[in-house]
């Protein structure tokens, strides 16, 4: 009986240890994607193209896990919002029904502090744009 627990306690030890390695790249991948992410924010050439960005953080959170249809109708009115973005064209109520959404999205509790962070920083700059649309550039 000793053997036999040494035996899936062993079995067990190395499932840990497969995993950990198995999640180190994960890791580097996960921070090399926030380092360019924080890169594109650097100055104020992302503002044209805001709601594109924030649909590809939204991709990021939904390749990390499957969260269903609400990040998925944010996505395709953030897309919606960016074509109208691009236009010239202001739709507030669009606006404000992204911005509830997103904020749905970072109130979830799944999400791991980080990528919450990052949603948060999304929804701080739909908010700015919000108020401050007539002087967007």
């Amino acid at each position: 009986m000793k053997n036999l627990y040494n035996a899936i306690a062993g079995s067990g030890l190395l499932l840990i240890s497969l995993a950990a390695i198995q999640a180190a790249p994960q890791y580097m991948a996960d921070n090399a994607w926030h380092q360019a992410r924080d890169e594109y924010f650097s100055g104020d050439a992302w503002r044209a193209r805001m709601f594109e960005r924030i649909g590809t953080d939204l991709d990021h959170i939904q390749d990390l896990a499957f969260y269903g249809d609400r990040i998925a109708n944010t996505k395709r009115q953030v897309t919606e919002l960016q074509g109208k973005l691009s236009a010239g064209k202001y739709d507030q109520p669009e606006l404000d029904e992204v911005s509830s959404n997103l904020e749905k999205v970072v109130a979830d509790n799944r999400l791991i502090e980080r990528e919450r962070d990052m949603l948060a920083d999304d929804l701080n700059r739909v908010r700015d744009y919000r108020a401050n649309h007539e002087t967007w550039r």
